[in-house]
């Protein structure tokens, strides 16, 4: 989740290790739409559906290959409507993307599946722990947003986000228009996008690790492939009720987040903990937005059969 301010492109930079398949894959949906996926990690190994940052790409998922490997996953992420190569959805709302993940799943040849949620993607996978039950062997939410209606639930979060919901729960309009000029700077500059969008020293500190800067701006800039249409609607839903109750999810989730964290602030993440049932946390001090770069391993085995 940072702050808010075509053609096929060539891959990026890639991090030590990472995989070299081209991530250009598409699915296509009983309702007509086109929903992109890419895969990193062992193509063999145990499914992860892994659910991007806002505004993001499946070209995030690059970030994991290595540890996915290591570990014996495979790690399909899957554009969000209106992002990437997913097709625009009119009048989506948050618990409709487990009825894609179902189709996604089926098309791929899983049964079963574990989820992985990464900041903006982080009450996606909760959706789906909530309504696949059957299907979902594991949920991973990590450095996500809590619902936001929540008493107390903005506490410590950035000025600037702040600022974004607010104006997108008012005035949708402005929203839109955010989005749009965000565009605009993600194509000429989404190295500065991304330096602007995290706060906190040890998140910056992160981004200069090798590969990183240029995966995730390389998936900032995918978010916008269509235009801002899909990144403004999404941030329209962060900024309403997520339609489900969080007691209601009966599936094994675990948590993790830096206590840093001020994109999602800390307190977000201990409500999830304190809120879903069969729920384990881990709350990393000295640790922020992005300190999954470090923890990829243990999250993954985390939600690993």
């Amino acid at each position: 989740m940072l702050a808010a301010p075509g053609a096929d492109r060539p891959e990026p930079g890639r991090a030590p290790g990472a995989s070299t398949r081209r991530p250009l894959s598409t699915i296509r949906l009983r309702d007509g739409r086109q929903l992109g996926y890419a895969e990193w990690g062992e193509p063999d190994g145990a499914p992860l559906l892994f659910f991007h940052g806002w505004p993001g790409s499946r070209l995030e998922g690059r970030l994991g290959d290595e540890a996915a490997r290591e570990i014996g996953v495979r790690l399909i992420a899957i554009d969000r409507p209106g992002m990437g190569l997913s097709d625009f959805q009119e009048g989506r709302r948050l618990v409709d993307w487990p009825d894609d993940v179902v189709e996604a799943a089926s098309a791929l040849g899983l049964d079963r599946f574990a989820v992985l949620g990464i900041s903006g993607g982080g009450p996606y996978a909760a959706a789906c722990a909530w309504k696949l039950p059957n299907r979902v062997t594991g949920t991973a939410i990590v450095s996500s947003l809590a619902p936001l209606d929540v008493p107390g639930g903005v506490a410590g979060m950035g000025r600037q986000n702040r600022l974004v919901f607010q104006l997108v729960g008012s005035v949708p309009v402005l929203g839109r228009a955010l989005m749009a000029a965000m565009a605009r700077s993600v194509k000429q500059r989404p190295d500065r996008i991304l330096e602007r969008g995290v706060s906190a020293a040890e998140d910056k500190a992160l981004l200069r690790l090798p590969g990183v800067q240029a995966i995730l701006a390389e998936s900032l800039s995918e978010a916008f492939r269509s235009g801002s249409r899909g990144p403004a609607w999404e941030m329209g839903l962060y900024a309403r009720p997520w339609g489900f109750p969080l007691e209601d999810i009966t599936t094994p989730v675990y948590v993790s987040h830096g206590e840093e964290d001020a994109n999602a602030p800390v307190t977000m993440g201990r409500y999830l903990a304190a809120t879903i049932p069969d729920c384990r946390a881990a709350f990393y001090p000295g640790e922020a937005h992005l300190h999954f770069l470090n923890r990829l391993p243990e999250i993954l085995e985390a939600v690993s059969p």
